[in-house]
This record gives C-alpha cells, structure tokens and sequence, in this order.
C-alpha cells in the first residue's frame, strides 16, 4: 500500500509535482519517509526538512516537533510558511 506525500506553495514547485504517491511496506518515521520521497533530490528533502515546514497527517495539522510515524494510506501534507492576510 502507498502513503501520498502533498507539497504546498514553493514545495510544490520544488517537487515538480502536487503529490507523490509512496509505496510503504510498513510503518516508518517522518525522516525516512521526507528520504523515501526525495530520493536522488537532496534539494526537496532539504526543503521539506526545514524548521518553517508544517506537517499534517490524514488532514490534522500536527504539532511542531511531534513524532509522526507514517502508515500505509497516510496522506502526508508539507506545507510552507503561509503570507498574505
């Protein structure tokens, strides 16, 4: 079964693509899973590493800092700092 990472703003053009669909055999943390999804691209796995970045799983904005473990059937959401009002 796949896990689908989802880029927003700036990553979304860094990745070249709204979304990845990733095959996961098993559970895996959040930095192995940003390596599976940027693999051979050191630049998006940079951006998607970066402080600022905010992380939702299945639609819930996860907290900064918390451990997430990534499952089969995840939609993993990266998003950018937001501007604008």
């Amino acid at each position: 079964m796949n896990a689908i990472a989802i880029f927003y703003g700036r990553l979304r053009e860094c990745a070249g693509a709204e979304r990845r669909s990733i095959a996961l055999a098993a559970p895996v943390d959040l930095d192995a899973f940003r390596a599976l999804v940027a693999t051979d691209d050191p630049d998006l796995r940079d951006a998607l590493s970066a402080p600022a970045v905010r992380i939702a799983v299945n639609d819930v904005l996860s907290p900064r800092g918390a451990e997430i473990i990534v499952r089969p059937g995840d939609e993993i959401a990266f998003m950018p700092p937001f501007s604008g009002g």
